[in-house]
């Protein structure tokens, strides 16, 4: 009767032996987990995603208070895997019709579903190792800016864990096979309708993702996202649900009722903190940064140009130098030594949310940068800088027709690597036939299809054969007024033969 006692569920020497028991069939729960077919190729795709966006996004130039975010959705595919796992690891008893053998082993039924709980933190832990692993490759580029936030980092394998526990309480009250399944279909659908639907405000924190899309790039410090406080709401609905799990699953000690009341008081000051307006402070610094960038920003002088940013994107000066000084190598006259200033702007009073046009510059020989930069943010700097040093202001550039253009889109494109290319790429419909937008920092440049061939048939050519005759030129070609044919003329190609529309 001795031996019997010892062995019986509620003696000592079971409660002496109950944690490594719990730990060690949570051990074995979480390999056959992270070992089930389901995780297997959610892992796998997640690996493959995070390779094919990270190897060339953000054009190789990344902000990293964005890359942060986009750490974010694709975990919870592997957070849905989990769930299936860990609500098929607690059914298994039933479907093998061994759930009442469990009352002569050691482990109580709360205990068991205790390790059931447990088994979800690596899969959580291996996100995390993804996670970090994406903004590492990021940060590590050498054009990358900017800060990230733990709290958006968390957001990734917090969502897993949360996930996989709900896995765990859904075998606990509801256990049928379909269950689970029917849940992952309905959380599906409703991302899928989600992504059509306009943003509930304070709503959408109560989700384990929040996307915020945005046109542009904002300085960290002016986004206004409750990161941290979400973070602690997820934490603590994750524990909440766990220990709810234990308490559904036969667990009624003090320990147990505690942890659910103690979670729960967790998770509502997450949803108090996350749920606040942006702060004061946040929306008067997004002001000042919006109207009165000067303000908030340094500046540097590189030769003839004055370039003032955030002080995030001080590092990207060099770049706009480069840029800048290459197409004010081919100019003439005096547009080599005319000072430029060279500022950056944003419209962050909205937040992320906002996605207004910025106007052009009011200052005469003043160039707007964005905060984006690599691949078509790189021309379109390019032609803004052009269309200055030919025209002298953003405003009256954006009212060129004339001839003009064709000095402007040489100057920006003439020295890339493919202007051909570049052409393509800079301009609205993709083409390089035909009228079309030139897209730009500010409001747009227009090109004629007059305009377009004269500037083909010059970037199909040496761009040592044209220089020469731009300067040479240089006064004429910049003339307001001058026609698209006599510039071709000029430059030594064919011109349209007809006036363009708007001359």
């Amino acid at each position: 009767m001795t031996l019997l006692d010892r062995r019986a569920p509620g003696a000592s020497g079971a409660v002496d032996g109950g944690a490594r028991a719990v730990l060690a069939l949570a051990r074995f729960e979480a390999r056959r987990l992270l070992l089930g077919v389901p995780h297997l190729i959610a892992l796998a795709a997640y690996a493959a995603w995070i390779v094919w966006r990270t190897r060339s996004s953000w054009d190789g130039f990344p902000a990293l208070q964005d890359v942060d975010r986009s750490t974010q959705s694709m975990p919870l595919l592997v957070g849905l895997a989990v769930l299936i796992g860990a609500n098929h690891g607690v059914l298994r008893s039933r479907r093998h019709g061994t759930e009442d053998h469990f009352g002569s082993l050691v482990l109580a039924p709360g205990h068991r579903t205790a390790a059931h709980v447990l088994s979800v933190v690596p899969a959580a832990l291996l996100v995390a190792v993804c996670v970090a692993a994406q903004f590492t490759w990021e940060a590590l580029k050498p054009g990358a800016i900017g800060h990230g936030s733990p709290g958006e980092l968390l957001v990734g394998p917090l969502t897993v864990l949360l996930l996989g526990i709900v896995g765990v309480l859904l075998g606990r009250l509801a256990p049928a096979p379909v269950a689970a399944p029917l849940l992952v279909v309905c959380a599906l659908f409703g991302l899928g309708i989600g992504a059509f639907l306009p943003g509930g405000g304070n709503v959408d924190w109560l989700t384990p993702v929040v996307t915020e899309q945005s046109g542009s790039t904002l300085p960290s410090g002016l986004l206004g996202r409750p990161a941290a406080w979400h973070a602690l709401y997820l934490a603590g609905l994750a524990l909440c649900t766990g220990f709810l799990a234990v308490l559904i699953g036969g667990g009624r000690g003090t320990l147990v009722k505690a942890g659910v009341a103690l979670s729960l008081v967790l998770t509502l000051i997450g949803v108090s903190g996350q749920s606040g307006e942006v702060p004061s402070r946040v929306v008067a610094a997004r002001e000042r940064a919006s109207t009165a960038p000067e303000k908030e920003q340094k500046c540097v002088e590189r030769g003839r140009t004055t370039y003032c940013a955030f002080a995030e994107w001080e590092p990207r000066v060099g770049d706009w130098a480069g840029v800048a000084d290459r197409v004010r190598s081919l100019t003439g006259g005096s547009a080599r030594e005319r000072p430029l200033l060279v500022r950056q702007r944003i419209d962050a009073r909205h937040g992320l949310e906002g996605d207004a046009a910025l106007p052009p510059a009011g200052a005469r020989d003043q160039v707007t940068v964005g905060t984006a930069w690599g691949g078509n943010r790189v021309p379109e700097f390019a032609a803004a800088v052009a269309s200055v040093l030919v025209t002298g202001s953003e405003a009256e550039a954006g009212e060129v027709c004339d001839g003009r253009m064709v000095t402007v889109m040489w100057l920006a494109l003439s020295w890339s690597d493919d202007p051909m290319d570049a052409l393509r790429r800079v301009r609205l419909d993709d083409s390089v036939e035909g009228a079309a937008i030139v897209l730009s920092p500010t409001d747009p440049l227009t090109m004629t299809e007059g305009q377009t061939d004269v500037v083909r048939q010059l970037l199909e050519r040496p761009e040592d054969a044209v220089a020469g005759k731009v300067t040479a030129h240089w006064a004429e070609l910049t003339a307001p007024g001058v026609t698209t044919d006599r510039v071709a003329r000029l430059l030594g190609v064919s011109g349209p033969g007809r006036g363009d529309a708007c001359e």
